[in-house]
């Protein structure tokens, strides 16, 4: 495969889409969970579709029923970010396309338990990495530290599949990148680039898993993992519906409330991936208690760090001037006061 024309085409493919998208208006209004200010263009993501439709066309079909069902989620994707689409529409149109996939792996021969419990556990996965992308760059930067890291076992650890499939999701990030890792974004991945991105890596983690038999393998999404299954059980706590926007991630505390730029959170999400990763290698020997152990420091830090400033989220509610955002000084000079039944007294600091 001629990689330079691929990267060719794919950088005049998402100039296209771009003008397409401004045309039609399809556009990501800021609104109150939003952590942007200004109108951006939306689906810039269908580029990771547009490279494994160039993969296909050069090598073949190789794989049908995943291609089959990333064609189906991300058409689903795509109309969703157009116009918002049911729950229960899209809920369904995810296990379709993920029942293809199983198909594409032959796993329908195990017990129906087993193939409905990981079902639902690579379902949760793929809406994992929507619920991740809320500021710029996050997406495009953990999933080319995650796209890197397969290519590397591919070509030196163990062969689980076609290197140019990567390659192409590689040079596929690296167009997405240019546009949307930087402090004012072009464009946003969308539903369509969150949902196919996800579905084609967990389609390559899948193959590796199963080629190799070694489950450990996972530990190569868990950063996402860990912020995404951590916040939904502090929203079950919460009482809160866990099916509803939010700005409760770690990630989301960490741009919004605690104003660090999107691109250096971002960063540091791909950097502790990759850190990770790289221990993966060298403690490969004892995988599976690699993998515990950083799955238990990922959450006791998680869960640190809300402690020291979940706060941060609920002053606004209380004070009458707005949804400002407050310091942790203010914090405690307001809760003073209001306890007190001085809350007349309170200046807090605007935004």
């Amino acid at each position: 495969m001629n990689y330079i024309l691929v990267l060719i085409l794919l950088i005049f493919a998402e100039l296209a889409y771009f003008k397409i998208a401004a045309r039609f208006n399809i556009v990501d209004k800021p609104n109150n969970r939003s952590s942007h200010t200004t109108n951006t263009l939306q689906g810039g993501g269908i580029i990771f579709y547009i490279g494994i439709v160039l993969y296909f066309a050069v090598e073949g079909f190789h794989y049908p029923w995943f291609f089959g069902g990333l064609s189906l989620i991300t058409l689903m994707s795509f109309a969703d970010d157009i116009r918002c689409q049911p729950r229960r529409l899209r809920l369904s149109v995810h296990f379709i396309a993920m029942s293809l996939m199983f198909y594409q792996w032959g796993l329908f021969y195990l017990p129906w338990y087993y193939t409905a419990l990981a079902l639902v556990f690579f379902t949760g996965i793929l809406n994992a990495f929507n619920f991740m992308d809320g500021v710029n760059g996050i997406t495009g930067g953990y999933s080319l530290v995650v796209a890197g890291t397969l290519s590397y076992i591919n070509l030196f650890v163990f062969s689980f599949i076609d290197p140019d499939v990567i390659n192409v999701l590689i040079l596929s990030l690296l167009v997405f990148n240019f546009f949307n890792f930087r402090k004012k974004a072009t464009c946003f991945a969308g539903d369509t680039g969150a949902f196919s991105v996800a579905f084609i890596l967990i389609f390559l983690l899948g193959q590796l898993i199963i080629r190799t038999g070694d489950f450990s393998y996972i530990i190569l999404l868990s950063v996402y993992g860990i912020d995404t299954v951590l916040t939904i059980i502090h929203r079950i706590i919460l009482k809160k519906n866990i099916f509803k926007a939010h700005r409760k991630h770690a990630y989301q505390l960490m741009a919004n409330e605690l104003k660090i730029p999107h691109v250096a959170v971002s960063l540091f999400y791909a950097l502790l991936q990759a850190v990770i990763s790289v221990g993966f290698f060298i403690f490969k020997s004892h995988s599976y208690l690699y993998l515990g152990a950083v799955l238990f420091v990922l959450s006791v830090c998680y869960v640190l760090f809300k402690r020291k400033y979940f706060h941060l989220y609920q002053i606004p509610a209380e004070h009458p001037k707005g949804k400002g955002r407050y310091n942790a000084e203010s914090v405690k000079i307001f809760r003073n006061e209001k306890k007190h039944a001085l809350y007349s007294q309170f200046n807090a600091p605007k935004r």
